[in-house]
C-alpha cells in the first residue's frame, strides 16, 4: 500500500517504530547508577538512596598510599575520628536530588581535601557523567567520569 507521497505505509510504520525505539532508549539511559572511573583510575559507585542518588568510593588507584604503603584512608577528613577509616566505601555524593534534565544536586565530599561542598551530578550521555563541586553558587569545577558497568 502506498501513501500519496509514494512511501509505503509499511515503511512509514517501520520509521515510526524506529523513532519510538530511539526515544525509549534515550529515556533508558537517563539514570546514572553504576560504577564510574575517574581520570586517576579510581571508581565510584552511584546508587539510589531512596528517591535520591548517592555515591561512595569503590576503588582507588594506586590501591596503596605511597606515603604509608598502606591502603588509602580518609586522612584529610576534618573529623579526626574518621581519618583512619578506609577510603573505599566513603560517601562522596549525598542526597543528590533532581535539579534539571539529567542533572542532580546535593552534597559532595572531596576526599582529596576533606571539604564538603554543594555539588552536581550531570549525566552527559550513557557512558559519561560529570561530578562538580561548587565553592559558591555558579562557581563550580569538576571532572568527567566514564562508565565501567551498570
Amino acid at each position: 500500500m502506498r501513501s500519496q507521497a509514494g512511501v509505503s505505509v509499511h515503511a512509514s510504520r517501520f520509521g515510526l517504530a524506529l523513532l519510538l525505539l530511539a526515544a525509549a532508549s534515550v529515556g533508558a539511559w537517563a539514570e546514572p547508577t553504576g560504577v564510574w572511573r575517574d581520570k586517576d583510575g579510581g571508581t565510584i559507585r552511584v546508587e539510589h538512596c531512596g528517591a535520591d542518588f548517592c555515591a561512595a568510593v569503590a576503588s582507588v588507584n594506586p590501591p596503596r598510599d605511597p606515603a604509608t604503603g598502606q591502603p588509602w584512608t580518609d586522612k584529610h577528613n576534618p573529623d579526626a575520628t574518621k581519618r583512619s577509616r578506609p577510603l573505599i566505601g566513603v560517601p562522596v555524593l549525598v542526597a543528590m536530588k533532581p535539579s534539571g534534565t539529567r542533572r542532580w544536586s546535593g552534597t559532595l565530599y572531596d576526599t582529596d581535601t576533606g571539604r564538603t561542598l554543594n555539588g552536581n551530578l550531570v549525566e552527559i550521555d550513557s557512558g559519561t557523567i560529570r561530578i562538580e563541586g561548587c565553592i559558591m553558587a555558579g562557581l563550580c569545577g569538576g571532572e568527567e567520569l566514564r562508565r565501567v558497568r551498570r
